[in-house]
């Protein structure tokens, strides 16, 4: 058992500091080592092929950004699953019903929170919608 602070934390230390060498002694041999060809295909913003249209500063949709959040909240729901499962027949000895029936208001509500955002559209963030009075 260590007797003190340094030798508690000597070995993060050093972890922490051949992590940090490791990393600049590659970079260091990648830059020493690699090609240094510049021509006018490796200088375009885009080496894909695709020509840049526009400037980087265009607006996104808030439905995207919508529909990005509520993928993480279904994801994060459905995660909550896992756990159930595993312990699902140590819930469910001797005849209680009670871990299902839990489960199932969980599923019930997630599946009616899902329904509503589908029904209110949220999830068709490509379509263009028309209000009236708005051009």
């Amino acid at each position: 058992m260590p007797k003190s602070y340094t030798e508690l934390y000597f070995p993060i230390l050093l972890q922490a500091l051949i992590a940090m060498g490791l990393a600049a002694g590659l970079l260091t041999v990648s830059y020493l080592l690699g090609k240094k060809v510049r021509n006018r295909v490796k200088d375009m913003p885009y080496e894909s092929g695709i020509v840049p249209t526009g400037d980087a500063r265009h607006r996104f949709s808030v439905k995207f950004y919508l529909v990005g959040m509520l993928f993480i909240l279904f994801d994060i729901e459905a995660i909550f699953l896992y756990p159930w499962v595993v312990v699902y027949r140590d819930l469910s000895r001797n005849g209680n019903m009670f871990g299902f029936m839990e489960m199932l208001v969980f599923v019930v509500l997630v599946l009616s929170g899902f329904f509503y955002i589908w029904k209110k559209g949220a999830l068709d963030w490509a379509e263009t919608t028309h209000r009236p009075g708005r051009k």
